[in-house]
């Protein structure tokens, strides 16, 4: 079992950076796929971007693509979300999971944090 706690969050304005780092317990991090998300209250969970196991795959939303970058260090058990250019639109709780395999569906993850909220001003 994996234990996600998501920390960074908070308050930016517009055209702002933050970064997320996602903390995993346990001693199998480097054997799941990682990937950020954010739900707004409502709204389904929508899938940023994921990493693969080693970090050397990536995948980005069109949302996202250009202005967010993700990457781990399995060495601390940590993934983290690069957030440039931020707009007020990006306003949402940012959520990591973990995943077995490549997934871009919430549905495939099969551990979640708690989630960091995340609000951009303009």
């Amino acid at each position: 079992q994996v234990q996600l706690v998501e920390s960074g969050g908070g308050l930016v304005q517009a055209g702002g950076s933050l970064r997320l780092s996602c903390a995993a317990s346990g001693r199998s991090f480097s054997s799941y796929v990682m990937g950020w998300f954010r739900q707004a209250p409502g709204k389904e969970r929508e899938l940023l971007a994921f990493i693969n196991w080693t970090g050397g795959y990536t995948y980005y939303a069109d949302s996202v693509k250009g202005r967010f970058t993700i990457s781990r260090d399995n060495a601390k058990n940590t993934v983290y979300l690069q957030m440039n250019s931020l707009k007020p639109e990006d306003t949402d709780v940012y959520l990591c999971a973990a995943a077995r395999t490549y997934s871009s569906s919430a549905r495939g993850y099969d551990y979640w944090g708690q989630g960091t909220q995340v609000t951009v001003s303009s």
